[in-house]
C-alpha cells in the first residue's frame, strides 16, 4: 500500500541526491591545463563544489588554486581553494571584500592558464561589487525592493546586472586572455547561463533601458544618479557578441529537471505515474497554487492528464509579492495556497520546497499538506487565509509541525514541488 508522506519523502530524497555536487560535476571537470587552474566561484553549491574539484584535481597540486564564495553557514573545508561566505539574500561589506578577492583572482592571467567558474543559487547576492558610482546601501535597498514587489529572477538579475562592476560577463572580460570555463548548478527557469548568479562569464543581451523599465513596473523608488546612469547607458553590460568571450564555454551540470527526473523514478517504483510540469514554473506562488490545485482535482476526478495514482511534479521559482508582516517564503506561501484550493480533498498531499534548505527568509526549505491540513489549523484557532493574506505561512505551518526543515543541502536548482494523487 503506497503511504503518501514517505513516498514525498523518499522522492525529495532522490531529487537532492541526484543535484549534489559529487554526483554532477565530476563527469564535466577539464584535464589540467599547461599552466595555472583558477577557481572562482559563488553560489549556495559554491564551496561544495570547489571540494569536488580539488578530489578529482589530477595536475601538480601547485597548479591549483583560487577563491569561491558561499552563504555563511555553508562553508566547507578546502585545500587549495579558499572559501569566503557572505549574507544572503541581501549584501553586506563582507559581500564586497569577498568579491574584490574573486575579481583579482582572475588578473593577471596568461593564454595558458584557466579560469574555472563555478556557480549556483545564490550567486547573484553573494557576489557583490556595485560599479562606479553605486553605494553598497543603495543596491542593497533596490535588491530589497525587487525581493519583496513579486518581480522574476530574471527581472532581478537585470537591474543587479546592470549595477556591478562584476556581473553581466565583467569577470570574464577581468581574465582575458585566459579562458574560462563556466560549471553551473541552474537554479532559474530556463537554465539560462545569463541569469545564473547574473551571468557573471557569460555576454549580457539585456539593456541599462531594460533596467530601468523594470524599477518603473514595480514603482521602485530609485535614487536621481541611479536613475540618470541608467538612463544614460552608463553602466551597459558587454554584450554575447563581444569578441573577449571568444574563449568563454557555459556548461549546465546539473538543473531542476535533473531533480524532477529523479524523482520520477521513485515515483515509478511505487507504481504511481509521474507528470513532470517542467521545471520553468513561474508566477505568483498562490496563483500557480490554485492552478495546480485544479490539475491534481482533475487527476483524481476525471482521470487526466493521469488517473491515480499519480504524482504531479514541478520546478522553477515562483515569486511573491510580500504585502503582509510575514517572512513570504515562496514554498510554504505555495503550500498553505493549495491547502485552501483543495479544501480537504480526500487523497491528496503535497510538499513543496526550496532545494537549498532555505525558503525565503524562513529557516525551513517548505512545507507539507495533507487532506486534514485545514481541519487541523481550525482545531487549533487558526485562520488559514488570513495567515496566506498576511504572508506568514512559515508561521502558520511552524504551528502545524508542517513545516519542512533539511537544513543548508549544499545545492540549490530552485523550488521543487510534488503533489500525490490517490483515489478519493
Amino acid at each position: 500500500m503506497i503511504e503518501p508522506v514517505a513516498l514525498l519523502d523518499a522522492m525529495l530524497h532522490a531529487a537532492l541526491a541526484a543535484v549534489q555536487p559529487q554526483r554532477c560535476l565530476p563527469a564535466h571537470l577539464p584535464a589540467p591545463p599547461r599552466g595555472r587552474c583558477v577557481v572562482v566561484g559563488a553560489g549556495k553549491a559554491a564551496a561544495a563544489m570547489a571540494r569536488v574539484v580539488e578530489a578529482h584535481w589530477a595536475g601538480p597540486p601547485e597548479r591549483l588554486g583560487g577563491i569561491v564564495v558561499t552563504r555563511a553557514g555553508q562553508e566547507v573545508r578546502c585545500a587549495r581553494i579558499e572559501v569566503l561566505a557572505a549574507p544572503h539574500p541581501l549584501p553586506d561589506a563582507t559581500a564586497v571584500f569577498a568579491t574584490e578577492r574573486v575579481l583579482a583572482a582572475v588578473r593577471g592571467l596568461s593564454a595558458d592558464d584557466l579560469v574555472l567558474a563555478l556557480f549556483s543559487g545564490g550567486g547573484s547576492a553573494l557576489l557583490t561589487l556595485p560599479a562606479e558610482g553605486v553605494s553598497l546601501a543603495e543596491k542593497r535597498a533596490l535588491s530589497a525592493e525587487l525581493l519583496r514587489c513579486g518581480a522574476s529572477i530574471r527581472e532581478i538579475n537585470c537591474v543587479r546586472k546592470h549595477l556591478s562592476a562584476i556581473k553581466g560577463g565583467r569577470l570574464a572580460l577581468a581574465a582575458v586572455p585566459a579562458p574560462v570555463l563556466t560549471l553551473a548548478i541552474s537554479d532559474v527557469p530556463g537554465d539560462d547561463p545569463a541569469t545564473i548568479a547574473s551571468g557573471p562569464t557569460v555576454g549580457d543581451a539585456s539593456t541599462c533601458e531594460e533596467a530601468l523599465a523594470v524599477l518603473d513596473r514595480y514603482r521602485i523608488a530609485c535614487p536621481a544618479t541611479l536613475r540618470a546612469g541608467l538612463a544614460s547607458g552608463r553602466w551597459e553590460t558587454p554584450k554575447p557578441d563581444d569578441a573577449r568571450f571568444a574563449r568563454c564555454t557555459t556548461k549546465i551540470v546539473a538543473s531542476g529537471l535533473t531533480a524532477l527526473q529523479a524523482a520520477s523514478e521513485v515515483a515509478r517504483a511505487a507504481r504511481l505515474t509521474p507528470i513532470i510540469l517542467g521545471d520553468a514554473i513561474e508566477g505568483e506562488a498562490r496563483e500557480v497554487a490554485r492552478a495546480f490545485a485544479g490539475i491534481a482535482l482533475g487527476c483524481q476526478r476525471q482521470g487526466v492528464p493521469a488517473p491515480p495514482p499519480c504524482v504531479i511534479l514541478s520546478g522553477g521559482e515562483t515569486t511573491v509579492h510580500v504585502r503582509g508582516q510575514g517572512q513570504g517564503g515562496r514554498n510554504s506561501e505555495f503550500a498553505l495556497a493549495l491547502a485552501l484550493a483543495l479544501d480537504g480533498a480526500p487523497g491528496i498531499h503535497a510538499l513543496a520546497c526550496d532545494t537549498d534548505g532555505i525558503d525565503g527568509n524562513s529557516d525551513a526549505a517548505g512545507a507539507r499538506i495533507a487532506p486534514d491540513t485545514l481541519a487541523r489549523a481550525a482545531a487549533l484557532g487558526l485562520d488559514a487565509r488570513a495567515a496566506l493574506e498576511d504572508n506568514d505561512a512559515a508561521g502558520f505551518f511552524a504551528k502545524l509541525g508542517d513545516l519542512l526543515r533539511t537544513g543548508p543541502t549544499d545545492t540549490n536548482v530552485g523550488d521543487w514541488r510534488a503533489i500525490v494523487v490517490m483515489p478519493a
